[in-house]
């Protein structure tokens, strides 16, 4: 699985469309995770990779998107964007939760198997 680029209308059809929602209903099959990025952005140049890794070991169970803050201006509007790298982390059935700044990896993989995967971490 590999990291998928969304465009506002891609997310509104595969994620929330915020323009004819209140509360939020969250469109997907598995939990995802979206990164809003910036090309010019360095924290956001080293987290790339780390999230494709990520992809390739949890992309049967987790989807993983990325937005382009400079193309989808509205969108990152609508979510508050003010820095960058900014992930959002959506569960199944529950609240989305934004996480600004550049995490690593160790702790994005605990992100995900606690908060998405519902998994017990020993440790």
């Amino acid at each position: 699985m590999a990291v998928v680029n969304l465009t506002t209308e891609e997310f509104k059809t595969k994620v929330f469309d915020y323009t004819t929602e209140k509360e939020w209903n969250f469109k997907g099959d598995k939990p995802a995770i979206l990164d809003f990025y910036a090309d010019w952005c360095g924290p956001c140049k080293m987290l790339s990779p780390i999230l494709e890794e990520l992809s390739g070991e949890f992309g049967d169970k987790v989807d993983f998107y990325k937005i382009d803050t400079e193309a989808e201006q509205e969108l990152s509007a609508a979510f508050g964007i003010r820095s960058i790298p900014s992930i959002l982390f959506i569960p199944q059935g529950e609240q989305p939760m934004m996480q600004p700044g550049l995490l690593p990896k160790h702790v994005l993989e605990q992100v995900i198997r606690e908060n998405l995967l519902k998994e017990k971490v020993e440790g």
